[in-house]
């Protein structure tokens, strides 16, 4: 019987990683799955059709809503739960069965965090910092946080923003994998377009935008000022959360981190220089003549 769940999996270019996670998702197990497309250029559309998935197109403008919150308002999903998958995350066998075990069980929730595996150069991380999103929830309980922007970066949906809900909140403990196929030159561009707009956030970000951070969003935008953020994150990544039992891919997944940490403070106090510059008064011509 399938759940009374929407599951929705936004992709650009996603060809290499959309039939796996059509795949692992299976045929029973939701009642409706929806690819949401920014105008892909490769196979993406064509693998999501030819899979049997519902495809709707999105075009952002540069404003609020991106992908994942302009998804809920305009396609509002019929079911009472909407779970939203990346393209390049697998549900396994153990986590299914414990989603059908926790939307069957009427728990008094209305969200759930969700916990993933992480594989870097083809073998999963057995150390280092956890992933864990909250991207499961009633379709009525709430949306992602409303950040307004102007095109900080070319980030057409919802990476680092998360959904503020109205409810408790729960853990479903069973782990999605998560494997890119699109190699290390991607992760390294993606995350300089992520870094741009980390930057741009912390910069702009108001006081109620703040007073709806989790304890985790608190730590990391505290740090975000300081040039301590990459290495705080390295130390505790390879050492304190054991990322040294992975040996040299452990050490280098922690310098990847670590260096697109560093990348946000340097672009915050880049931008910092540019608005001082900017506010500057331009001096007056007889001043300059002389």
């Amino acid at each position: 019987m399938t759940l009374d769940l929407t599951i929705a999996i936004p992709v650009r270019n996603e060809e290499k990683n959309l039939l796996n996670c059509l795949t692992a998702i299976g045929l029973d197990l939701a009642q409706y799955i929806v690819v949401i497309d920014s105008g892909s250029t490769d196979r993406t559309r064509e693998i999501a059709t030819n899979w049997g998935a519902d495809v709707v197109n999105f075009d952002w403008n540069g404003q609020f809503p991106k992908k994942r919150n302009w998804f809920l308002r305009n396609h509002r999903p019929k079911t009472k739960w909407v779970l939203f998958l990346d393209a390049d995350e697998s549900l396994t066998e153990d986590f299914k069965a414990e989603l059908r075990n926790t939307l069957n069980a009427n728990e008094d929730k209305v969200g759930y965090w969700l916990r993933y595996s992480i594989y870097f150069m083809g073998k999963e991380l057995r150390g280092g910092y956890f992933l864990h999103k909250l991207a499961l929830f009633q379709v009525t309980a709430g949306e992602y946080e409303r950040i307004d922007e102007d095109r900080w970066s070319n980030c057409d949906m919802e990476v680092h923003e998360h959904p503020v809900l109205d409810g408790k909140v729960g853990t479903i403990k069973s782990k999605i994998d998560h494997q890119d196929m699109r190699g290390i030159s991607y992760y390294v561009s993606k995350h300089n377009e992520y870094s741009s707009w980390e930057a741009a956030r912390f910069l702009k970000a108001s006081h109620n935008t703040k007073s709806s951070w989790t304890w985790m969003q608190r730590i990391k935008y505290g740090l975000m000022g300081t040039p301590f953020i990459g290495v705080a994150y390295f130390f505790g990544s390879f050492f304190l959360m054991g990322g040294f039992r992975d040996g040299t891919r452990g050490f280098t997944f922690a310098i990847l981190k670590m260096g697109y940490l560093t990348q946000m403070y340097l672009k915050i106090q880049e931008m910092k220089n540019e608005e001082k510059v900017a506010a500057k008064p331009i001096a007056r011509q007889s001043e300059v003549v002389s």
